[in-house]
Order: C-alpha cells, then sequence, then structure tokens
C-alpha cells in the first residue's frame, strides 16, 4: 500500500525544488556570466582606462568592481551568515585608489568563490528567515535576489565602458543564435 502525500508534503517538496532551481540559478549567473563578463570588459580596457570616470559623478569600471565585490558580500556572504561586516562602502567609490586589472580580478573571483560557497551551503530556513541588510529588513531569498540583480546592473555599466573607451563590442551573445527561432 503506497501512502499518499498530504497537500502540505506536496507543497513542501515543490518548495525544495524552487529553492534549489532558485539557487543554483543565482550560482551560475554569478559564476558563469557575470564575472566573465566583467573579466572580459576588463581585458578590453587599458589599466588607465579602468579607473577612466566619464565625470566626477560617475564611476569607473574599477571603482565599480570594488563597489560589486564590497555589496554582495555584505549582502550575502555577511548578511546571511552573520560574520562581521568590515564593509567600507565610500571608500569603494573613492577616486584615489587603483588596484590592478589582474589584483581587480582576483578580488572579484575570490569574492564570488566565497559567495558561491555560502549559496552552496545554504540552509531552507535562510531563504524565509528575516536579516537586517544595510538597514533594510529582507528575506534570504530577497537579499540574494538583491545581490545578483545588482551585480547584473554593474555588469552592464562595466561592458559600456568597456565598449565605450575601447571601441569594440563585448560578443557576449555571439554562441547564442539570439535570432534563430526555436523548432
Amino acid at each position: 500500500m503506497t501512502t499518499k502525500r498530504t497537500p502540505a508534503e506536496n507543497i513542501e517538496i515543490v518548495w525544495q525544488n524552487v529553492e534549489a532551481a532558485f539557487l543554483a540559478d543565482a550560482r551560475a549567473r554569478l559564476q558563469k556570466m557575470y564575472l566573465p563578463w566583467i573579466c572580459q570588459s576588463l581585458e578590453m580596457l587599458s589599466e588607465e582606462d579602468i579607473w577612466w570616470r566619464p565625470n566626477p559623478h560617475s564611476n569607473s569600471a574599477g571603482n565599480l568592481v570594488l563597489h560589486l565585490c564590497g555589496n554582495i558580500r555584505q549582502w550575502v556572504i555577511t548578511g546571511l551568515t552573520g560574520a562581521d561586516d568590515q564593509r567600507q562602502r565610500d571608500a569603494e567609490f573613492a577616486p584615489g585608489q587603483h588596484p590592478s586589472r589582474a589584483e581587480l580580478i582576483e578580488l572579484l573571483q575570490q569574492t564570488l568563490q566565497e559567495v558561491d560557497q555560502v549559496l552552496e551551503h545554504l540552509s531552507p530556513d535562510k531563504l524565509l528567515k528575516y536579516h537586517t541588510i544595510q538597514g533594510f529588513r529582507e528575506t534570504g531569498l530577497t537579499a540574494i535576489f538583491h545581490a545578483v540583480e545588482h551585480f547584473s546592473y554593474h555588469t552592464g555599466q562595466i561592458a559600456y565602458i568597456a565598449k565605450l573607451r575601447g571601441g569594440k563590442p563585448t560578443h557576449f551573445y555571439d554562441d547564442n543564435q539570439l535570432n534563430t527561432p526555436k523548432s
């Protein structure tokens, strides 16, 4: 005799699948899309152009990388694990610092590796638990959602700077056959 699941048990199974899918997608976007796109964009820029600002009110690609590392560390690594938050947000935008391209890429890779470890080992209860991050009351789910969309936003800005300064396309989607209809 087979035992039927209750509606509550069915919801739990669906939720576990949604949770796994959400976390897998967040990890893939950060590691397999945004990281390579930012690295490729930085490679298109000279060391000088990495720190170029169109005006005093705008950020350089280098500052945006520092900002992304600080933001995702605060929202995911410290925000969801309770680790001590050492972020100095204003320093991410300071015009005087100029780590090299290699240093920026290494920092970005290390930060995203730490984020990936947090997301890989995140328990389901952490997604629904409330956390206070930057003064905002967020669930783990909304914190991750914010961090990934924030990463996407600034990845686009970095790519735009690379195209603007380098005068060449990024070719991010060349392998995707975007204009080919599905059969």
